[in-house]
Formats: C-alpha cells, structure tokens, sequence
C-alpha cells in the first residue's frame, strides 16, 4: 500500500504541489532518466523509478478537477488539505490502494517505453512493444478515475525490427567501423556512453561503450571520426529527420558530425576541432529533441542505476511473482526475460 507523509504547498503561480519530500517532479528545470511522470486529470504525477518509497509527487494546476482522485491515491486527509488551501505536512492512506499501484505502475510503463537501456553491448533485450502497449491499455483502465484512454496510446519512437544480435559481437564494433590505415597516425582514441535524454528510443545501443572516437593524421590533415552502435534491430533506411549527430567538442572548438547508419553501427567524420590531438568530448544527439547538453539527471552514474534496476526487474521477472503484487514485472519485462535470443 502507499504509504507515507507528504507536504503541501501552493507555488506563486497557483499550483499546487503533494511531495513526499525532496522528489523529482515535472516542475524541475530538467527531466531526469529516472523520473516516471503520468499526465492525470488537473496535474501530474511523477516517481522516482530508482526510490523505493512508492508515493508520488503530484502537481495540480485544476485542483477542482484533480480532486475527483486525490482522494483515492493520496487519502481523505489529503484530499482536505488541498480543498481547504492549508500548506502542512499530511498523512498519506489511500482510499484505493489498489488503483495507486496501477497508477504507478502505469507511469513506470510509460517511462520503460521511453528509457528501458535496450543494448546488445549490455546484454539487455529490447521490450515487445505490443505486449507493453496492452497493459498499458489495461493499466489505463483501473486508472479511470486517473486518466482518459487517450493514455493508452504512447509513441515510443524508432520501433526496432525483430533481429536479435549476440552481445560479444558487439563489444568493438564501433572500433571495426574506424579501422585505420598503416599511413595514419593515431593522435587519440576513446570509448564513451551518450545522454539517453538527447535522442528518442530505438536509435542507439544504451552502452556506456557504444561510442568511440578517434583523432587521426593523414596526409597533413587531422580528422576525426566517431562510431556509434546502433540500438537492437535498427535498420534502414532511418529518414534523414531521426538520424543522429555527433557534436565534438574541445577547449577550443567544436564541430557538428552527420552520422550514417552502416550495419549496425552509425559512422561520420569531420575536420577536428582545434586542440583535439588531446583528446575530444562526444555528445551524440537529434537535433531538436531534448534537453541541450549534459546535466546531472542524465549521466553514467544515474545510467548505471537504471541498468542496474533494470537488470533486477529482468532477474526477478523470470521468477513466479504473484500477478497483485504492487512491483510486478510488466508482461513485457517477462517476455523479455524468457527470450531466447543471443541477450
């Protein structure tokens, strides 16, 4: 059951906020990946997938229409509080427990169609988009006090095609794609991951290997060239407005480097910025989508967790966990741990 204390307070412009303490919501500067947000009747509600604690922030801009569930997801208690306009901590007991499971566990659906780490550098396996479309829609309606059937239906980006790959194949293969000539010096070379938040699904390999670099002499010039893995089961041809980019940065200077999709991995090259010899930085994006550069709500260490949780739900999804349990795996997370693929 969600259980707990939440604080209420009222924000200058007229919105109501229900948060059990320092939690994500979707009134900070800049989503986090792991932040699960469901869009409900006059507001939001958002979790934290990476907490344990299983009470929402809730974010109400049409408290009348709001309080149609505050009382069935937060309690009574709480419902008057809000109505009564008093900013105090409160006791959370929902009066339909069962619906804030589903609740929650519609948002964090959501949030595995937009961030689940498919990789096959990882070992992860992709989720059946059909089958997490279903409970999704099902989801939808236990949450009917919630929510409308229009949030049945989530665009998840690029869907990848059916085409297992095996894991250690993986591992190097952006660096097959750089292979270097025996008359090019190699001035630098690294290996790094990508913000998930800088991309849609289903376009790149969510590895912390899946991108190399390398600043290369040839010839007087120096260039440089970056490999990225391709996420499971793309193909092409991916249309000219989804493909990636790869923004190279030094001290000194940056260049914007197209990528084409070749295989299973996306390549591209350039003239090097000054002062790359040193070393560069890489930031694969889709111009357009997302937040602008790197902040703390989508780096390796908020990634690892989330590869961490995942890894979790896929070991325990493979066990016998009762169908009513508030954390039970998605079907999707099921068949994905049941699969026979190379993963």
């Amino acid at each position: 059951m969600t259980t707990g204390t939440v604080q209420i307070a009222h924000t200058p412009d007229g919105i109501w906020i229900i948060t059990p303490g320092d939690a994500p919501s979707v009134l900070d500067d800049a989503a986090g990946i792991d932040v699960a947000v469901l869009e409900v009747v006059g507001g939001h509600l958002s979790w934290s997938v990476l907490a344990e604690h299983p009470v929402p922030v809730a974010e109400l801009d049409d408290v009348a229409s709001a309080q149609n569930w505050v009382w069935a997801v937060f309690g009574e208690e709480v419902a008057l509080a809000v109505a009564s306009g008093s900013g105090r901590d409160v006791t959370v007991s929902p009066a339909r427990p069962r619906m804030a499971d589903s609740a929650r566990r519609l948002a964090y659906a959501h949030w595995a169609a937009r961030w689940w780490p498919t990789s096959t550098i990882d070992a992860v396996p992709p989720l059946d988009e059909g089958l997490l479309n279903g409970e999704m829609a099902t989801l939808v309606a236990e949450c009917d006090l919630l929510v409308d059937g229009d949030d049945a239906h989530v665009p998840t980006g690029t869907a990848p095609a059916d085409r297992p790959g095996r894991a250690d194949d993986y591992a190097l293969a952006a660096g097959t794609a750089t292979a270097t000539l025996p008359s090019t010096l190699v001035l630098a070379r690294g290996i790094t991951g990508s913000d998930w938040r800088r991309y849609p699904p289903g376009l790149v390999d969510a590895s912390e290997r899946a991108v190399s670099w390398e600043v290369v002499r040839t010839a007087g010039d120096t260039t440089v060239r970056v490999s990225v893995v391709a996420a499971p089961g793309l193909s092409e041809p991916v249309p000219e407005h989804l493909r990636p980019r790869a923004l190279v940065g030094t001290a000194s200077g940056t260049v914007d480097v197209a990528l084409q999709l070749s295989g299973d991995v996306w390549f591209g090259e350039s003239a090097a910025p000054q002062g790359s010899e040193s070393g560069v930085s890489v930031d694969v994006h889709l111009p357009g989508f997302g937040v602008n550069g790197h902040a703390d709500g989508g780096g390796p260490e908020v990634r690892e967790r989330v590869r961490a949780l995942v890894r979790r739900r896929l070991r325990r999804a493979a066990e016998t966990v009762p169908d009513d349990a508030p954390d039970a795996p998605l079907l999707a997370e099921i068949a994905a741990a049941a699969s026979d693929s190379d993963f």
